[in-house]
């Protein structure tokens, strides 16, 4: 769990202390007025890990058999949001058998002894509204052979913690963490006995909340796809609520759902993941397609950006590129300096790929992953296309930022441009790509150019500074870490075989200076980054107008279509479970 840095988050905790003590000396119990039924996904695999004493959280494990997971959190404070939010309870009832129970129930009843007092870290108004929805909603998997003591216990826990949250969700950052603290009150305030004075509030706020952060194309501010996938989540979980209680569902919670959806389903690549922008990944297995079928809502987005995002479809490959401004203000905490960046996708395989976001692995992981170079797209050496400030914020990045998709005999053409550099050096990157409607080739072509005599001067000025003439650049193409590639130094190519069999082949122009680098792949559950390789062209900008053109192709000898049936399975299952 973060240590508040400022004055308003120190006062925020302390807040959230006096609060929790206060609901801890409640005396107030309760029940169910309606049965809860579970929404949460789970995964066995690491339902397994946590029962034999292997904890797999925050990009870290901790093995201690025997122990519990509050001596875990205790003793490791970066894993505390995640145990404290309890959403290790999915995985528990994943694997649904008396063991797994028993454990279950061991842990929440020493979180009560624990913290039911208002102690503790996990008082905090996001990680109550989570802990309340996995109690509620596995709470027949909790109860379950439990005494009338036991089970008064429980009930007194979860309203001591009902009450907190009806005082605390407005201090909720906005965002992510306001929607889990006002979902989890709705369920509290439906479902618990006595609780019901403050339904109405916290339904009227969570659809006061769609309306100001959701805005009409169904974006948020944040521009990260993994997060629009969980707040959707969210509003869908509320929604089952409300209409288990048989209250009506206001029309903002449902209209939010219903811009949100097509959004997602543009965001999604070929082998079903989401795209990884501004600190998202592809998504917990499995929860994309609850969303997508559990809505209801079958509109697809077929024309212009979806969050700021191209995504163009050629058979089975998918191309997603970041084709608008980095987020502004708070929702900038977490963005990266991706402007123009693309991934892609060939069947059920990811080829093309962005690094990441490193925040489980520590703050100059979480750096590294939010640079230009970090992305697969065009880079000044030693500058980003967007800057950090002090604060952490993304700031100073495009002031303008083209993406037109225009429709080609044989394909789609993805024209775009930003100016990021241009304060800073004196260049506009303008980049172009077409893909075939068979998905058998993208060609590239990426422009460093000034565009007036005021970027001639400044590009000119800069140029003078260096030690060698021109401005160096790259451009970089991150592979898949399950991509294996080779160059082939008799025509300067790249193979890069998918284990589907497909073969991939890299070409360019010459111009450039052609390398197979090391990489990283930075990727939420894993004890520590994965090494993968990226293709790099480097070049210098001599003149006013630099350009590099390349494509990926399928080899000759590979099919349209392959059945793909290996060790997808193998790679899903490892897949956040904390294995390296």
């Amino acid at each position: 769990m973060s240590t508040p840095t400022s004055f308003k988050d120190r006062w925020a905790r302390r807040q959230d202390s006096a609060a929790a003590r206060k609901a801890g000396k409640s005396k107030a119990r309760t029940r169910f007025v309606t049965t809860p039924e579970p929404h949460t996904i789970g995964h066995f695999a690491r339902g397994k890990q946590l029962m034999s004493g292997k904890f797999p959280f925050s990009g870290q494990l901790v093995e201690a058999p025997g122990r519990s997971i509050w001596d875990v959190a205790e003793d490791t404070p970066v894993m505390q949001a995640d145990i404290h939010g309890s959403d290790w309870l999915d995985d528990l009832a994943a694997v649904g058998d008396a063991r797994a129970r028993d454990v279950a129930q061991i842990w929440v009843w020493d979180w009560i002894e624990r913290h039911d007092d208002g102690s503790g870290p996990g008082w905090t108004p996001d990680l109550t509204g989570r802990r309340l929805m996995r109690w509620i909603n596995h709470s027949d998997f909790l109860l379950r052979k439990r005494d009338e003591t036991e089970t008064g216990l429980f009930y007194r826990a979860l309203a001591r913690q009902a009450q907190f949250l009806a005082k605390r969700w407005p201090a909720a950052p906005t965002g992510r963490p306001r929607f889990e603290a006002l979902t989890g009150m709705v369920h509290a305030s439906l479902i618990l006995d006595g609780m019901q004075v403050h339904a109405d509030a916290s339904v009227a706020a969570l659809a006061a909340d769609c309306d100001a952060l959701i805005d009409s194309q169904g974006a948020l501010p944040t521009r990260n796809p993994e997060e629009l996938m969980e707040v959707c989540t969210l509003l869908l979980w509320a929604k089952s609520a409300l209409i288990a209680s048989d209250r009506a569902v206001p029309g903002p919670i449902n209209w939010a759902i219903e811009r949100a959806v097509p959004v997602l389903r543009a965001l999604r690549h070929s082998d079903g993941g989401l795209a990884r922008f501004h600190g998202g990944g592809r998504g917990i297995d499995g929860r994309l397609d609850q969303v997508l079928v559990g809505s209801g809502v079958r509109d697809v987005r077929n024309t212009g950006l979806a969050m700021g995002y191209a995504r163009v479809m050629g058979a089975r490959t998918s191309v997603i590129i970041d084709g608008a401004a980095p987020p502004q203000g708070d929702a900038a905490r977490d963005a990266h300096a991706s402007t123009l960046a693309f991934e892609m996708t060939s069947g059920r395989r990811p080829l093309i790929v962005n690094c990441g976001a490193g925040g489980n692995f520590g703050t100059d992981w979480r750096h590294a992953g939010r640079a230009t170079a970090s992305h697969s797209t065009v880079a000044i050496d030693g500058a980003s296309s967007s800057r950090l400030d002090a604060a952490g914020l993304l700031t100073d990045g495009p002031g303008e930022v083209i993406c037109d998709i225009k429709t080609l005999e044989d394909g789609t053409r993805l024209e775009m441009a930003h100016d990021g550099w241009k304060p800073t050096h004196g260049l506009t990157h303008a980049r172009t790509l077409d893909i075939t409607s068979d998905g058998r080739s993208v060609v590239g072509e990426d422009v460093l150019t000034a565009l007036d005599r005021r970027d001639e001067v400044l590009f000119n000025k800069i140029s003078k500074q260096q030690q060698v003439e021109g401005l160096a650049f790259s451009l970089r193409f991150h592979l898949h870490p399950e991509v294996d590639a080779q160059i082939d130094a008799g025509d300067g190519a790249v193979t890069m075989r998918l284990k589907s069999g497909e073969t991939w082949i890299f070409h360019h122009d010459g111009g450039s200076l052609l390398n197979l680098s090391p990489s990283i792949y930075l990727e939420s559950g894993r004890l520590r980054p994965r090494a993968t390789q990226q293709v790099v062209l480097t070049a210098r900008a001599m003149s006013y107008a630099t350009r590099v053109r390349w494509s990926l192709s399928k080899a000759q000898d590979t099919p349209d279509s392959m059945r793909d049936l290996g060790s997808l399975g193998a790679e899903e299952v490892e897949r956040g479970f904390g294995r390296d």
